[in-house]
């Protein structure tokens, strides 16, 4: 149901590159260079771009340059080496574009996309047979980021082949911020009925040889992402908020006003779309911005996944106990600036514990939260774990005691926080300064920050196979100074996964039967949900009968929405994994109401996997 992401990935002997990769390969085979998207393709001749691709047949390294390979399909200049992404395409308004592309594909026909005028409702439709060219003249059109590229032949969907597209940005005619071009693509090939071969990379390269990307404390930082592959992917940013200044698609940009640009943790991008982002440090650290669904960013997720047995998890070095889709930041202090930490107005604990297994998943495990020096029972255990209720501006600590039988770490998602408590073991801090795992028997104290009130996620940033699909997560809400949380109008949903099953067993608050809920009439409610499954979207709504009601929405990853984003409508919403939105709900008067819980995936039709009632009087 879910694609070759979800299924075991083979571990399997790597196809060696005979000494390393050059120019060529003993078979022939010409070697891929990764592509960082800096140096435009091609030659101005006046107005006039000239540039001559070629798709062919390549070797492709995403990993160590003595690693394993894949043979692939790539693009490439004339006479240059094949690249991954596509060569850049990278012109200013009103630049006419003069375009040769030759398939030298051995057996398959390739369907061009992008190469046209933008914006533009339909693509270009221009089929090219193994041994053709084909020649193209058009102005690249209106400001924005978008991608080309080659779709070979008939499409095996479940068997991806995104390693034909590339970038195509069109500047404004006056200057411009600097910045820079991402982009994904993926390649997959099964080896039997369960397993697979799988490269997932950015910009050509799959973590941990992505590029490392520095910053200093008060830069702004400025995106352009290129989701080239049929893979949707809710592309989180640690510690800090991205904001979304542009969404597009193969044929046009959408430019957001700038009362109308979001704040966010977590962005969807859906396939073939980018996105304009800026994110501006104010903390220095280590940090990453990676894909949330966990089979894009687990160690198997790469050419040559770790052997049966090698427990990367257990590692502290996060080069090994994650792979992919993944990008590290490392902020560096800006002149005179100088990290101070508040001092802990709260202090409380959270024990990692095993109980005993419910459900599907082969074991239980939970974060229990305890205040006022209470320990709890070494086996008990809360899925999800307790709301973790905090305020802002109080700087709270939190002491994690690790009482399961191997390593944790605990990442705070959405929280703007000092880098070493992110909870990125082995990577978050600074310099020699690196955040272990908290092993078995030991504790790691986090220290929270609370800048922000909103609906944010506490969970595990190891072996999250295991550990997340077992238990490891739950709901943060922090408050305004002054407020209490009332579970009677305050009301939190956290999706997660129970166990590994394919189809998944998706749970709502730790189970699919959730007891009616009561809710007073003529009084608003908040409905905070949260998505911490490995994978998927999921859709809430609330329904009367077989109507839809109404709400209003306030916050995206806790971050307050513009406030033209407010308005009444429809209660109905989409959440990736890794995002959190909170809405109004007024009931219209007395009655029995459902929440209704839906995989848009897997039962496109609208048939919901949980639900509860909600009895207003």
């Amino acid at each position: 149901m879910f694609g070759p992401w979800f299924r075991s990935i083979v571990v399997c002997t790597a196809w060696w590159a005979f000494g390393g990769p050059g120019v060529l390969q003993p078979d022939g085979l010409p070697v891929i260079q990764a592509n960082d998207n800096r140096t435009p393709a091609g030659r101005m001749d006046g107005d006039t771009l000239r540039l001559s691709l070629v798709v062919e047949m390549a070797r492709w390294y995403p990993g160590a340059e003595d690693g394993a390979s894949a043979v692939v399909a790539a693009l490439s200049e004339e006479g240059e080496r094949p690249a991954i992404p596509g060569p850049l395409i990278r012109v200013r308004e009103g630049t006419v574009i003069d375009l040769s592309l030759r398939n030298a594909l051995p057996d398959s026909t390739v369907r061009l996309i992008g190469l046209m005028t933008r914006p533009a409702t339909a693509d270009s439709g221009v089929m090219l047979a193994p041994g053709m060219t084909t020649h193209q003249r058009f102005v690249a059109g209106a400001a924005g980021t978008y991608l080309y590229g080659a779709i070979l032949g008939a499409r095996d969907w479940d068997r991806e082949r995104e390693t034909t597209f590339g970038a195509f940005i069109v500047d404004p005619a006056g200057d411009a911020p600097p910045d820079r071009v991402f982009v994904m693509n993926i390649w997959s090939d099964p080896v039997d009925s369960v397993q697979w071969r799988e490269a997932l990379a950015i910009n050509g390269r799959s973590y941990p040889y992505t590029e490392r990307i520095t910053a200093t404390v008060g830069d702004s930082v400025r995106w352009r992402w290129i989701n080239a592959t049929v893979r949707p992917h809710p592309m989180h940013l640690h510690g800090f908020y991205l904001r979304v200044d542009a969404k597009g698609d193969a044929g046009a940009d959408t430019t957001y006003a700038p009362d109308a640009r979001r704040l966010v943790v977590t962005e969807r991008m859906a396939p073939f779309t980018t996105m304009d982002a800026v994110w501006s440090p104010d903390r220095d650290g280590n940090w990453l911005f990676h894909c949330h669904i966990g089979f894009h960013v687990a160690p198997e997720a790469q050419l040559d996944p770790p052997p049966p047995g090698a427990h990367a998890h257990h590692s502290a070095d996060v080069e090994r106990h994650m792979a992919g889709l993944v990008l590290a930041l490392t902020v560096a202090p800006s002149a005179g600036w100088t990290a101070a930490a508040p001092p802990a107005r709260r202090r409380l604990h959270m024990y990692a514990q095993e109980g005993t297994p419910r459900g599907r998943a082969p074991r239980a495990l939970s974060y229990v939260i305890a205040e006022n020096g209470t320990v709890p029972a070494p086996d008990s255990v809360d899925i999800p774990g307790r709301v973790l209720v905090l305020t802002r501006g109080e700087p709270t600590d939190v002491t994690i005691v690790n009482r399961i039988p191997e390593p944790t770490a605990v990442h705070w998602h959405g929280l703007e926080l000092e880098s070493y408590s992110d909870g990125m073991a082995g990577w978050s801090g600074m310099g020699p300064r690196v955040a272990p795992p908290v092993m078995p028997g030991d504790s790691f104290t986090a220290h929270l920050t609370l800048p922000r009130a909103g609906t944010f996620m506490y969970h595990t940033h190891l072996n999250d196979y295991e550990q997340l699909t077992s238990g490891l997560y739950g709901a943060i809400v922090v408050l305004e100074p002054g407020r209490r949380f009332d579970p009677a109008v305050d009301h939190v949903y956290v999706v997660g996964w129970d166990g590994q099953d394919d189809p998944p067993r998706i749970v709502l608050n730790g189970g699919s039967l959730p007891a009616p809920a009561a809710l007073r009439a003529g009084v608003a409610h908040r409905f905070r949900f949260v998505n911490i499954g490995m994978a998927d979207a999921v859709r809430f709504s609330i329904l009367r009968d077989s109507t839809v009601v109404s709400w209003r929405p306030l916050a995206w990853d806790g971050a307050d929405l513009p406030a033209a984003q407010t308005g009444l409508r429809a209660a109905a919403a989409s959440l990736d994994v890794g995002q959190t939105a909170d809405f109004l709900f007024e009931p219209p008067g007395p009655g029995v109401y459902r929440l209704a819980l839906t995989v848009p995936s897997s039962a496109p039709q609208g048939i919901p996997i949980v639900e509860q009632q909600l009895i207003v009087r």
